[in-house]
């Protein structure tokens, strides 16, 4: 199949797949109401390239709003200086407290493509309150992937991809 539409934004894989969509968004704090006094809430693992090609991982909060999955970080971070140079990303909920991890393990890998016009930046601002300044990125995503036991018998990974239904896997 091909894609309907490129890129592929949060709001596109939410209407082509609403049910593991918002599974996702759920286990990334996205349904979770903050107050604008938090200036923290849970971190996640976005793992970009380094200038020689290998891994790195860092802490991240993230954001659903408007349509989009926005990565915010301090200006001139590791992070922020891999994505501007290589736009590639994985990013894996932190799985939280103990090891239930309610709602499964879920990662969202795309391209990061940073945004630099001021109404966009001047309206996550007003809703998302970070500190300033910083660099504010919009992703495109290449895949969705949760995976999660069922019934203490099944492995279920499922898998999305740009123009593709979901592919459920079940492995004993």
């Amino acid at each position: 199949m091909t894609s309907r539409r490129t890129p592929w934004n949060w709001a596109a894989f939410a209407a082509a797949e609403p049910a593991l969509a918002g599974t996702v968004e759920k286990r990334f704090g996205g349904g979770t109401p903050r107050s604008p006094s938090e200036t923290h809430g849970p971190h996640h693992v976005l793992a970009t390239l380094r200038r020689d090609g290998s891994p790195r991982t860092s802490g991240l909060e993230v954001r659903f709003l408007a349509g989009e999955l926005w990565l915010g970080m301090m200006p001139d971070s590791l992070k922020a200086r891999d994505l501007l140079r290589d736009p590639r990303f994985a990013l894996q909920a932190n799985p939280g407290p103990g090891t239930g991890m309610g709602g499964g393990d879920v990662r969202i890998s795309g391209r990061a493509a940073e945004v630099a016009d001021a109404p966009t930046k001047e309206a996550y601002v007003k809703e998302v309150e970070p500190p300033q300044p910083f660099h504010l990125f919009r992703t495109e995503l290449t895949e969705v992937v949760r995976t999660y036991v069922e019934d203490d018998a099944f492995l279920v990974v499922q898998v999305w991809k740009p123009g593709e239904p979901v592919r459920t896997l079940r492995r004993r």
